[in-house]
């Protein structure tokens, strides 16, 4: 059975240049379009937090996550630039506050920050698999990879953050019928 090392391996040693560039398909314009909106309003909401937060490990994963999806925004900038893609509008980034000024029911609490951050973060593994999935050019699929990759590195720091304070919403248990119940 192939590793997930081996496969990402064999993903990337894939020789670009030989790869006829043939025109976007509409899914892969619409998934670009997409993960550089989440992207962007993904740091609108980081920004909100970082203003909003007296926590410094919170802050520190709020920044870390601010800085990757900074990155990986403008990778896609370039790439929908060198390919003709109208970019997405975005909200206006918000300027540094102090926490302590923000009003007490306008602040989210630091658990519903960190919330927010864990769905922002599965939307965008999932937004990545998906992509790299449906990507018939394989620049495209390897962009995705990258970022799924990279999504899912930080989405396990956060995990184990957000277990370590008790703030991960778990859905209901299932205990099939005639199972014994713990």
């Amino acid at each position: 059975m192939t590793s997930i090392v081996e496969a990402v391996k064999d993903l990337l040693q894939t020789n670009f240049d030989n790869e006829p560039k043939a025109p976007l398909h509409v899914g892969e314009v619409m998934s670009c379009w997409m993960y550089l909106a989440l992207m962007d309003e993904a740091t609108i909401y980081l920004q909100i937090g970082i203003n909003t937060t007296n926590d410094d490990e919170v802050r520190k994963l709020l920044i870390d996550s601010m800085k990757q999806c900074s990155t990986q925004a403008n990778r896609f900038k370039d790439l929908m630039r060198k390919e003709g893609i109208h970019q997405p509008p975005t909200s206006e980034p918000r300027p540094d506050s102090e926490p302590n000024s923000v009003p007490l029911g306008a602040k989210l609490t630091d658990e519903e920050i960190m919330n927010g951050l864990s769905l922002k973060t599965a939307t965008a593994v999932i937004h990545c698999a998906t992509a790299a999935s449906q990507a018939i050019r394989v620049d495209i699929g390897a962009a995705f990879t990258h970022c799924l990759l990279e999504k899912l590195k930080f989405g396990a720091s956060l995990r184990e953050a957000m277990r370590k304070r008790g703030w991960i919403k778990v859905p209901p248990y299932y205990y099939p019928p005639g199972a014994p119940k713990h």
